[in-house]
């Protein structure tokens, strides 16, 4: 949320119990655009996931785009060194934003967690703030500007 907060994207938590999608944004002035976008959020914390995520057949028209969170707390999978430590893999979270084109086009269901599976795909113009870039242009939310006059920061 706060980096959609960040790109001044309003963004609210879905209600509780809510199927399909986490997060409601919309444009910071309802007059200019009654549109909202549905994300939902999917999250993994090993370093060494395997970089992909279970996404649901029957939710795939619940979003408009679906954020993974990499967390990368760590290695912990049964191959790390008997003599190395989870946290020796940490390193910084990555946020990549996925429109649910991508998703739908990337989707496995030959298993019954009917997984998203990203390794060795280029994901470059969906990642960082590129990635959040995205839902700003869906949304037409021009990029922050500092106004002449405006209050001194401080």
């Amino acid at each position: 949320m706060g980096h959609l907060l960040r790109r001044n994207i309003l963004t609210y938590k879905a209600p509780p119990g809510n199927d399909g999608y986490d997060l409601i944004c919309i444009h910071p002035d309802s007059r200019r655009s009654g549109r909202q976008i549905r994300v939902q959020v999917k999250s993994r914390l090993a370093t060494d996931c395997d970089r992909g995520f279970p996404v649901k057949s029957s939710t795939l028209e619940s979003f408009d785009y679906l954020i993974a969170a990499f967390m990368n707390v760590g290695h912990f999978s049964a191959k790390r060194r008997r003599d190395s430590k989870p946290q020796d893999g940490s390193r910084a979270p990555e946020l990549i934003t996925f429109p649910v084109d991508f998703i739908r086009r990337h989707h496995d269901t030959s298993s019954s967690w009917e997984k998203v599976r990203t390794r060795g795909i280029d994901l470059s113009s969906f990642e960082g703030e590129a990635g959040i870039e995205q839902i700003a242009r869906d949304l037409r939310i021009p990029y922050p500007q500092k106004v002449e006059g405006g209050p001194a920061e401080g």
